[in-house]
């Protein structure tokens, strides 16, 4: 779409000159994330457009300026946080303003009494770590992206991180929100952990991709350093019997901080990370590790989960160095010689995981295509697969890669299961939402409706 220069002159009156970008390198820089059109599997016309614009408002009261103005004019919003997802939310699919939060990076709060921290969406997953680090607290996500995400884009997309044994996915981290509405109005939760005064209006907005609104600000659940922190890593003959000693540890209330059990080649790892007070640690070491001996485990001793560890967040680091903030160009050409892969992180029933397994090993064989790493992290019940396309198959890899990850993806759904567990939908799984979501996906479009009447916010995402 085109801006009309009335809405440019408002928006630069609103922000500064400064903060509204409209050159063709800052437009297709900010146009989109992590993901590439090779990676789409069948939404690569949803990299077509670029932002017609790059709003950079520093506060609360600016980002209700500027969704004031889009509103009045109809233009898509599409909330930017670090561009660091993989699933393209933040494609602008129509247009319109791409609104980047980094400048709204301030840590505002440390309460060690409650346990929490005030920060603004803007904050980088590190600079809050390190902050946190000088009060003796940590946070409790703490994905392979620490380096460049921000709060607010996790939150958005309900990401799990390494220490997601212990305290869950990041939507669990979430005390309260500041959001800003499509109209402009200011919406604040009240930071207590429970209520039972009417629905909890943090969950609307936790996991939404930004179709509901901005969030602006956050306040999430802080932890103390741990007092002790012990690795372990255990070896298996099988997947099954790994699967079946988390499966118990977790029937057990053992909650290891990580919890990673992954087959790759010819090996087969769990690997635990027990972390709080010394005597928890060590009545949590003790019966995890008498659980996996149970199921035929073999004790390889603390050093390949610390190397492990050590490294989680390498590939967030090399992908900073080499791409994020780079144009599309730069980003997309770092998959350019791959015949195509996929990394699929989905959620099922415990019981259903073996049997979805097999069956997955079955569709995979007929088609073509290999598994290079299977692995369960942070519950027994999210399950992930590393996929690549046979070397043998020489005609359109990556297309017959996109079928059977459609059919995979449909199978877990029809198993009861989920899509996707950590990465939000975006563009790229967009298509299967309503599949999964049923008579939900009415409920949503009904909520959306209400909020955001023109459809402003980040539009074509979550199926609306």
């Amino acid at each position: 779409m085109v801006l009309s220069d009335s809405l440019v002159d408002s928006l630069i009156r609103a922000l500064g000159a400064e903060n509204v970008l409209t050159n063709p390198y800052d437009l297709d820089r900010y146009s989109g994330d992590a993901l590439s059109p090779s990676r789409a599997f069948g939404a690569e016309a949803s990299f077509e457009r670029l932002a017609d614009l790059v709003a950079r408002p520093a506060s609360a009261a600016q980002v209700s300026a500027v969704l004031q103005l889009a509103n009045e004019s109809r233009t898509p919003i599409i909330p930017y946080g670090g561009g660091t997802g993989v699933m393209g939310g933040t494609a602008p699919t129509m247009g319109g303003i791409v609104l980047d939060l980094q400048r709204m990076n301030n840590i505002l709060a440390i309460n060690p009494s409650d346990m929490t921290a005030e920060v603004e969406a803007g904050v980088v997953l590190e600079d809050l770590e390190n902050t946190l680090f000088n009060h003796g607290l940590m946070p409790g996500h703490d994905p392979y992206s620490v380096p460049i995400a921000t709060v607010a884009g996790t939150i958005s997309t309900n990401g799990v991180g390494y220490r997601a044994g212990a305290h869950g996915p990041m939507g669990d981290q979430v005390v309260a929100l500041e959001v800003v509405l499509p109209t402009g109005k200011i919406v604040s939760t009240r930071a207590v952990p429970n209520q039972s005064s009417g629905p909890s209006l943090k969950h609307l907005f936790i996991g939404s991709e930004g179709v509901f609104g901005v969030v602006t600000k956050a306040i999430i659940s802080v932890f103390r350093l741990p007092e002790a922190q012990v690795f372990q890593s255990v070896a298996f003959d099988t997947f099954d019997q790994g699967f079946n000693a988390a499966s118990e540890m977790f029937a057990l209330g053992v909650r290891p901080t990580l919890v990673d059990l992954t087959e790759e080649g010819d090996d087969i790892i769990f690997h635990l990370l027990f972390e709080g007070f010394q005597e928890g640690v060590a009545a949590n070491e003790k019966r995890a590790l008498a659980v996996c001996a149970q199921f035929g485990g073999r004790m390889l001793g603390p050093d390949p989960t610390a190397i492990y560890w050590e490294d989680r967040r390498q590939s967030a680091e090399d992908y900073k160095l080499s791409a994020l903030g780079k144009p599309r160009s730069v980003r997309w050409n770092r998959w350019q010689n791959r015949r195509g892969f996929d990394y699929l992180h989905l959620g099922l029933p415990i019981s259903k995981v073996l049997e979805y397994r097999k069956r997955c090993d079955k569709i995979m064989a007929k088609a073509g295509v290999r598994v290079i790493e299977y692995a369960i992290w942070s519950r027994p019940e999210l399950f992930s697969m590393l996929i690549v396309p046979e070397s043998s198959i020489t005609i359109d890899p990556r297309e017959r890669l996109g079928q059977t990850v459609q059919q995979i993806l449909e199978l877990a759904q029809d198993m009861g299961g989920v899509m996707e567990y950590c990465h939000g939908v975006g563009v790229k799984l967009n298509h299967l939402l309503a599949r999964e979501m049923g008579v939900g996906q009415e409920v949503v479009q009904s909520i959306k409706q209400s909020l955001d009447p023109n459809n402003i916010m980040n539009p074509g995402k979550l199926g609306l």
